[in-house]
């Protein structure tokens, strides 16, 4: 029997877990998925709205490409988000989920990914720069406490599956 190998298995969780996510979401349709993003960005941008910071956004597409789970779609605002599939954005951020959930979890910044190009921003620079601001603005500490809860523990659990994955050097 061959010796069990904790880098292997965490590189194998990080590697299948995507995939095991994406093939179901495959199979949800679009509305749903539009339905829950309008849900998470309402609540993760509740306080920007409120202060009247997400008036850029005004007739503008930006696109979102989660390239791990296959999921891409464009987003508005003009009072209330809108979600669609893709169609003409001025801009596209593509990274992978579990990058996107680091940031998210204010565990990384949106900069430091961009600089390790594991973030890709295309398009309208200035339209990106301020979707990238926006980012920064959001106060984890904020976020409704059953969501910073998911978004704290599964961003703590992709550390923990990142650094066990990490070639060990003698």
């Amino acid at each position: 029997m061959q010796g069990f190998s904790v880098n292997k298995l965490a590189q194998q969780i990080l590697e299948i877990g995507p995939k095991a996510i994406a093939r179901p979401l495959a199979i949800v349709p679009f509305e749903l998925k539009a339905q829950l993003l309008k849900r998470i960005l309402s609540l993760l941008l509740a306080e920007q709205a409120a202060d009247d910071e997400l008036e850029f956004f005004d007739g503008r597409w930006v696109a979102i490409n989660i390239e791990d789970l296959g999921l891409t779609f464009e987003v508005t605002y003009d009072r209330v988000w809108q979600i669609r599939p893709l169609e003409a954005s001025e801009v596209t951020f593509t990274a992978q989920s579990k990058d996107l959930l680091l940031i998210a979890a204010a565990k990384e910044d949106p900069d430091s990914l961009f600089f390790q190009r594991k973030l890709c921003i295309e398009g309208d620079t200035e339209l990106g720069l301020e979707v990238k601001n926006l980012l920064l603005s959001v106060e984890f500490d904020a976020m409704p406490a059953g969501l910073k809860i998911a978004v704290e523990k599964s961003a703590l659990a992709l550390q923990t599956l990142q650094a066990k994955a990490e070639p060990k050097f003698a």
